[in-house]
């Protein structure tokens, strides 16, 4: 593989690209002028607590629809809630859920990327793909591990930056690009995954508050969902060698020397091509002995419903251990194969190596978990969404018109609340009976929702793997910051909130079918 720099797309017209990159160049300052992240959720944790104690003694009219009684404001700072707190800040940061997520799947990653497995893998997938589709190539990728649950944060998002390395690319490029199609495309996916049923029910429900025999089907937006890929894609390959590309291209790479060199190096030898082809061989074995766990109708895989990807499906809850070993075991033979790895003891330090670089990221993931239990305990959340809802309902706007609201004031929200189910269990039972009372059917709400749910994640720093982001960038421009990332991340947000709407409106136009038993209006 040469080191030579790839074709690209021509850039941006330079007055128009040097005017957004001031833009983003002040974005940039004034977001690293912000604490570090993890003193940034101390600030917020302490805001949510003084917030919360002033609203607390006031009474809203806003049902909370998880109770059906008048939402609370619950204060942080009562003494029974500071007790609770206190009691539970070992078991709040243990659970936090992206916490276990990422440490034990970058084990068995950090196991074939020390082996020299994956930088021999990225060698051979780039000598077969054409430089100039290894952009859109990684965000389908980046789009299709939505499947995998969150496997994308911790695996796609830093291949993303390997693989722009090795080709002779910006690796941060690489990062914003996977970053976008992971998060900023979340419910881009033509493979379903446990999220459709999840957001299904929560459909299904605000339906039967205004219709109890109205009924919704699980891939209800399955269509919707595949055509809006290419639109991810699209949008994603264009601002990436567009306009991400030419502005980091300024930013130059402060990466260890000898990892430079690493990702780098061109050719594999004798013994290294033999150790990968045993490797992806032993790989190939895991998929194949999975697929043959997985198949029968009695597998233990399976719901009881006999479903393999619904959520809370054995199959989907072992996806990150089983992330765990089809990279640890393919790791193990390349690394004794090629002879990076003599002994355990070369295993065992690898796996060290791997989670000594994860200490910056347990101290934010800390402070984060804190933040997020004050804020989900104080209900303030659950106000903003409810006020919002609200607002948009008094408005009574053109059908059209109404869509784009929710798809916005899903955008906002999704800033503050990142999980998709949360947030759409306060606004289902609002925004689907609502938009069912002036004939927009529930799968339309839903496939609405879905777009501002997914292009906001990506300039949240609350969102809640914003600070591994980070961290994965800090691996190669070591003073990138919450700003650095934010500015990288707004065209992307920007365009596809924009393009996605369109899209949405028009696919509504056109009748296409959004996916199974989905009308457009009600009843």
């Amino acid at each position: 593989m040469s080191s030579e720099q790839p074709e690209q797309s021509p850039p941006l017209p330079r007055a128009e690209l040097r005017g957004a990159s001031r833009v983003l160049d002040a974005l940039e300052r004034a977001g690293n002028k912000l604490p570090d992240p993890a003193v940034l959720f101390v600030v917020l944790a302490a805001v949510v607590v003084v917030l919360s104690a002033a609203l607390a003694t006031l009474q809203f009219s806003e049902i909370d629809p998880r109770t059906k009684q008048p939402l609370v404001v619950h204060s942080q700072l009562s003494g029974k809630a500071i007790a609770e707190f206190l009691a539970t800040m070992v078991q709040t940061f243990t659970g936090f859920q992206p916490l276990g997520v990422v440490l034990v799947a970058l084990l068995g990653v950090g196991i074939a990327e020390r082996s020299g497995f994956i930088n021999a893998g990225l060698k051979k997938v780039l000598a077969v793909t054409p430089r100039a589709l290894l952009t859109p190539m990684l965000i389908l990728v980046a789009i299709a591990s939505h499947t995998a649950a969150d496997a994308g944060y911790v695996l796609v998002i830093p291949l993303g930056g390997v693989i722009f390395q090795a080709a002779g690319r910006h690796p941060l490029a690489g990062i914003a690009a996977a970053f976008a199609g992971v998060s900023g495309g979340f419910s881009a996916n033509f493979i379903p995954s446990s999220l459709d049923p999840l957001l299904q029910g929560l459909t299904q429900a605000g339906a039967s508050i205004l219709d109890p025999k109205r009924t919704v089907n699980p891939l209800c937006n399955w269509f919707f969902c595949s055509a809006s890929c290419l639109v991810i894609v699209a949008v994603g390959w264009y601002i990436t060698d567009r306009v991400i590309e030419p502005r980091v291209a300024r930013t130059p790479v402060d990466a260890a020397p000898e990892e430079q060199e690493q990702h780098m190096t061109s050719a594999l030898s004798p013994r290294e091509a033999r150790a990968l082809l045993l490797a992806l061989a032993s790989m190939a074995l895991g998929v194949a002995l999975l697929v043959a766990a997985s198949a029968p109708a009695s597998s233990p895989l399976r719901a009881p419903t006999g479903q393999l990807t619904i959520s809370g499906a054995p199959l989907m809850s072992a996806i990150v251990p089983l992330i765990f070993l089809f990279f640890l075991v393919p790791g193990l033979v390349y690394g004794y194969v090629a002879g990076t790895f003599t002994s355990h003891r070369d295993v065992i330090d690898g796996m060290s190596k791997t989670m000594s670089t994860m200490a910056y990221y347990l101290v934010m993931a800390f402070f984060a978990a804190q933040f997020i239990y004050l804020f989900n305990r104080s209900n303030l959340g659950a106000l903003l969404a409810l006020k919002g809802a609200a607002g948009l309902q008094a408005l009574a706007l053109p059908s059209a018109v109404t869509i784009v609201g929710v798809i916005l004031l899903t955008a906002i929200t999704d800033i503050l609340i990142g999980s998709a189910s949360a947030k759409w269990a306060l606004l289902a039972p609002i925004l689907v009976p609502m938009l069912m009372s002036i004939g927009i059917s529930p799968e339309l709400t839903q496939a609405a929702y879905r777009i501002g749910d997914s292009t906001t994640n990506i300039i949240s720093p609350l969102m809640v793997y914003f600070p591994l982001v980070v961290v994965f960038c800090q691996k190669y421009v070591k003073g990138t910051g919450i700003g650095t990332l934010v500015a990288l991340m707004v065209p992307y947000s920007v365009t596809f909130l924009v393009a996605w709407t369109l899209f949405l409106l028009a696919y509504w136009q056109l009748g296409l079918p959004l996916g199974l038993d989905a009308p457009y209006v009600y009843p």
